[in-house]
């Protein structure tokens, strides 16, 4: 089941008009928000990304946060698995071609459940290959826009490469991946590129950190040079669906010796336990 603008329904019914400015312009925002043994994960702190986001394109969040609250309960309850990624979308909603903002148009709201995958122990413990490109991107990174073209183009580059994701460099500094944060190891210290508008302000980043902090390891948020990043001791992505990997490949050269390394497989313990205590409590 999905939601539609004030409507729960399967998703074969659900139809948005061609007019509609997110088909149109790109014009909206969303956000994903994984589900553990049906609770969503740090909603607050979603929503919160999503005002952030809707406050950026200047339109007026349709829902107050109870209200979201209700309708992503809801949601979770009329679809069949344990943990799911929830998927919320906002466009500007329907009116006629003209980029400039049209007056008293409803926002289109757009909500849909599907199974969480997250990342197989397998791959858990080879970690994944990465190729790095330049960041062509625009320069509100921070906002969670639906028109993410540049972010598929990207993305199609590992996997052209045969890699799992593709590693932004933005006038010789980190930014993030194409659909993850990156962390960086160097000298046994945790290295995180800072918030900004050329970076999506991740909730597993701040997890991440947040877990760092908590087992006393050593931690830096700094802008990252790319000498850096080629010389680390290790890399890791993380996202809401792939929780924490390491890489172990940068453009074909071994980040390290090659294998997921010791600050990562605690990291990667942490998560899972806080995962376990915290997020299916």
């Amino acid at each position: 089941m999905i939601y539609l603008n004030g409507r729960f329904m399967p998703l074969e019914e659900a139809c948005i008009p061609v007019l509609d400015r997110g088909f149109i312009f790109g014009d909206g925002v969303y956000e994903l928000i994984p589900v553990y043994s049906r609770r969503p994960f740090r909603p607050k702190e979603h929503l919160s990304r999503l005002q952030h986001s809707l406050d950026g394109i200047r339109l007026a969040n349709p829902h107050s946060e109870n209200e979201w609250a209700r309708l992503i309960a809801e949601l979770i309850e009329l679809n069949p698995d344990e943990d799911q990624s929830l998927y919320l979308h906002v466009t500007r909603g329907v009116a006629k071609r003209d980029h400039a903002f049209p007056p008293d148009t409803a926002p289109t709201v757009f909500m849909m459940s599907n199974p969480l995958v997250t990342s197989p122990p397998e791959l858990v413990a080879s970690g994944v290959d990465v190729v790095s490109a330049v960041d062509n991107r625009w320069l509100r990174c921070d906002i969670k826009a639906i028109s993410l073209l540049p972010n598929v183009l990207l993305r199609q580059t590992s996997v052209d490469a045969g890699a799992a994701e593709t590693l932004l460099l933005r006038d010789g500094f980190l930014t993030e991946g194409a659909a993850s944060n990156i962390f960086v190891v160097r000298d046994n210290t945790l290295l995180a590129p800072p918030k900004t508008h050329l970076m999506l302000p991740g909730i597993t980043y701040d997890v991440i950190l947040e877990l760092a902090a908590s087992a006393r390891m050593a931690c830096e948020v700094r802008r990252i040079p790319e000498a850096e990043v080629r010389s680390a001791q290790e890399l890791w992505l993380t996202s809401s669906n792939k929780e924490v990997l390491a890489i172990t490949h940068l453009d074909g050269q071994p980040v390290g010796d090659g294998r997921p390394g010791p600050l990562f497989r605690q990291m990667h313990r942490l998560y899972q336990d806080y995962k376990n205590n915290v997020m299916r409590k």
